[in-house]
């Protein structure tokens, strides 16, 4: 989704929101340094199958997913890492590894890190790297309505 299209959403929908232009990074922690926003309050979205079926993990950019938690909390018999070639035409318009975690807009469940729920605020790739979005978790809560779970070893 290009960051035209979330911006459009997000407007619809009445959310209050920031656009943080950056400088091109790739890595989340890059991107947190690079847009001055502690890494603990960017969420990273990371795209995950569960049981065959993809879904995206969101945590901290600072975590890691954790599989095993991944697994306990949805009840799956497996949970992997995607490989790009799984997601890479999933999301039209945004530049693979940059897609905003808004599964709701892609048919996609969401599971979200504990820790970032505790957060007023978080920040998000917007399709690109070098644009994100911040807004209210609560506001992020409202749309998305995603699982909230200990899903890194760090929650």
């Amino acid at each position: 989704m290009p960051v035209a299209k979330l911006k459009e959403f997000l407007d619809h929908h009445q959310v209050k929101y920031v656009t943080i232009s950056h400088s091109p990074a790739i890595t989340a922690q890059e991107i947190a340094a690079s847009a001055h926003i502690p890494g603990k309050e960017l969420a990273k979205t990371v795209m995950v199958k569960i049981d065959g079926k993809m879904a995206m993990a969101v945590v901290p950019a600072s975590h890691q997913v954790d599989f095993d938690r991944l697994e306990a909390a949805t009840g799956a018999s497996q949970a992997e890492l995607a490989t790009e070639q799984d997601f890479r035409d999933a999301f039209p318009g945004c530049e693979l590894g940059a897609m905003p975690p808004f599964g709701n807009l892609y048919d996609m469940p969401v599971i979200v890190s504990q820790t970032l729920s505790a957060d007023r605020e978080i920040a998000f790739n917007a399709g690109s790297h070098t644009e994100l979005i911040r807004l209210a978790y609560a506001d992020f809560q409202r749309l998305v309505q995603p699982k909230v779970v200990k899903l890194s070893n760090r929650d």
